[in-house]
């Protein structure tokens, strides 16, 4: 069984149910898949709706897959399974097509259909469950339909059920897919996610020493840690990172549950989900929210409160589901590192965007120094590359769909390796006018207007350059004017790899209900990009700083996120939010644990009469 719980799965459905698209989601991030049809090859020819059917599925496979059609042999099927090796990728779609050959091979008469029926069945089932190459298999769910009324469409139903069932059987998985909407139903979802985390445990090779982990900033730099995998086929097991002890919890308050894991796991295959509109993901918790606007009003201090901080708590008590949240003490910054072509770059030294990557890996430069003090955990991730965007699409789809699924394994890993928080962060080249391109897309901004000013080293402004940049933004949404604005086609044409592991982290990490600090044009890219996917991300989104940058101050208007701080740093993305946590956690501090105010705790003694207001006290004993 692979990582993510499953080797073969069953995808069932009804017609029109999704079950075909959802199946290939699963494969997305797969190469050289092979594609099994099993429709029977007569009928296209004097049936043009139903060729264009087929049309339609063939059209939408990647270059990279292959179709073996088994439709006028139907014995093929379980040769063609059995046959697979362990590096064989199988899509066989579906078994209602395998039915009805095996029902027209046998004539007319339905009945002639059951000799040696069992036998067929029995013969798919035992090649499903001895499959060595990984395999998905769509099949129609007819259980919920009418019975048939004529022979023919009864024959059909039987058949097909006992497939169906037996098939069911001998896979690892069975998902159904009502409307769009998949539901795991063998096993569950709580449980694939349990088998994954275990079998990454066990199988994940042993690191040396934390490999992403920033030392502090008086140390020496470490040695040259191995670097992330960039998103291929599958996301490569991360190493270990060690992380600065947890707090001792504080037990929850009376009435306000305790932080819950996710209640919710999208459509997924195994731990990785679907990505696709309208996902639920959870919201912070609003009893929390609540009560810990009540908490600070009653709070113990000698002032008004705790002012524009109050925000910031009120965030982490939803996040916490508790009124008075623990501080963030074991912060993990996600640094992503992926470079855009053409005149997004321009004005860029050559190797400079690798070299602030290998600066943070080594725990020099800015990043790694902030990270020292505050005891955050430093990531670097290589994301892919973008292609210049004024000329082609900057990623392929099945790219998009792979950053998408990178960056939620990365925000899971996090959690799991005891991460309380985390922050984007990015070092490419050609980040800022990627992401203007994405909030021009989505937010309709001028190009022109938030396109920060270019920078050259020794605080020089190059305005060619940002010429040049504006020109490519210009260029890329010329290009794309007619073409859809949905949330995937964004980060292909516009948005690169960078932003698309971005948004992947933002998305895994509301399933996992971790907040999520903004720190630049990528994270804000990001946060716009996932609303089309996940209207609540932008609820565990954190913007300590706008950084005054024209792009960021937009986005976060959009995206309704009120920094509150105005540090004016410029030292990289990543860098502001380092900054604000101390700050931040030491609000945390305050909120969580000063005691209300025992003026407003305090209860009269119920015992000594109250004073009669038409009467004047006594004076005391000597006055």
């Amino acid at each position: 069984m692979s990582e993510d719980g499953w080797n073969t799965v069953l995808v069932l459905g009804g017609i029109r149910s999704g079950k075909s698209a959802f199946a290939e989601s699963l494969l997305a991030a797969a190469t050289g898949v092979r594609y099994v049809a099993t429709a029977a090859p007569a009928g296209e020819a004097d049936d043009p709706e139903w060729a264009a059917r087929v049309a339609a599925h063939r059209d939408r496979r990647p270059p990279s897959w292959t179709t073996d059609e088994v439709g006028a042999d139907p014995a093929r099927l379980a040769a063609t399974i059995a046959a697979a090796k362990p590096d064989d990728t199988l899509l066989v779609d579906d078994l209602g097509g395998w039915v009805a050959a095996r029902l027209g091979a046998a004539g007319p008469d339905p009945r002639a259909a059951d000799a040696g029926a069992d036998a067929a069945v029995r013969e798919l089932a035992d090649a499903v469950r001895g499959c060595a190459g990984r395999l998905v298999l769509v099949s129609p769910e007819v259980g919920l339909c009418m019975v048939p009324t004529t022979p023919v469409g009864r024959a059909f139903a039987d058949a097909l059920g006992e497939v169906n069932q037996a098939v069911a059987t001998a896979c690892d998985a069975v998902v159904l897919v009502l409307a769009g909407q998949a539901t795991w139903l063998k096993p569950s979802a709580a449980e694939m996610v349990a088998v994954a985390a275990t079998e990454r445990a066990t199988t994940a090779p042993p690191a040396a020493e934390p490999a992403t982990t920033a030392p502090p900033a008086t140390a020496p730099p470490a040695a040259e840690p191995a670097t992330t995998a960039p998103p291929a086929a599958e996301p490569a097991a991360e190493p270990a990172t060690t992380a600065p002890p947890a707090p001792s919890p504080r037990p929850a308050p009376a009435g306000v549950p305790a932080l819950a894991a996710p209640t919710f796991l999208p459509p997924a295959v195994g731990h990785l989900p679907a990505f696709e509109p309208a996902m639920e993901l959870p919201m912070p918790g609003e009893e929390a929210v609540a009560a810990a606007h009540t908490r600070l009003a009653r709070l113990d201090v000698t002032g008004a409160g705790m002012g524009e901080l109050s925000r910031l708590v009120v965030f982490a008590a939803g996040a916490q589901s508790r009124p008075d949240p623990l501080p963030w003490r074991t912060p993990r910054l996600l640094l992503l590192h992926g470079d855009h072509a053409g005149g997004a770059a321009a004005g860029t030294l050559a190797g400079e965007s690798a070299r602030r990557a290998a600066q943070a890996r080594s725990g020099t430069g800015p990043v790694a120094l902030l990270a020292g003090q505050v005891g955050a955990q430093v990531q670097v991730i290589d994301a892919p590359a973008a292609e210049a965007m004024e000329e082609r699409p900057a990623l392929s789809v099945e790219a998009v769909q792979a950053a998408l699924a990178y960056g939620w394994q990365l925000a899971a890993d996090a959690v799991d390796d005891g991460a309380d928080v985390l922050v984007i962060g990015a070092c490419g080249a050609g980040t800022e006018a990627a992401a203007a391109a994405v909030l021009a897309a989505t937010a309709g901004a001028e190009p022109a207007a938030v396109l920060p000013r270019v920078v050259a080293p020794g605080s020089r402004l190059d305005d060619n350059a940002w010429m040049l940049r504006c020109a490519a933004v210009r260029d890329a949404l010329h290009r794309t004017r007619r073409g859809p604005r949905d949330a995937k086609d964004v980060l292909a044409e516009l948005g690169g790899g960078d932003i698309a592991v971005a948004t992947g982290v933002l998305l895994g990490a509301t399933a996992r209900r971790t907040p999520v600090l903004l720190d630049g044009p990528v994270g804000v890219a990001a946060a716009l990009v996932s609303r089309d996917l996940a209207g609540q991300a932008r609820h565990w989104c954190l913007l300590p700083d706008h950084g005054r940058s024209p792009l960021v101050k937009l986005a976060a208007d959009v995206l309704g996120l009120n920094p509150f701080t105005d540090l004016r740093l410029d030292l990289g993305e990543g860098t502001t939010a380092l900054a604000s946590l101390p700050l931040l956690t030491a609000a945390l501090t305050v909120a969580g644990e000063l005691p209300e105010h025992p003026g407003l705790t305090a209860e009269p003694d119920a015992t000594e009469p109250a004073a009669d207001d038409d009467e004047t006290p006594a004076p005391p004993d000597g006055a």
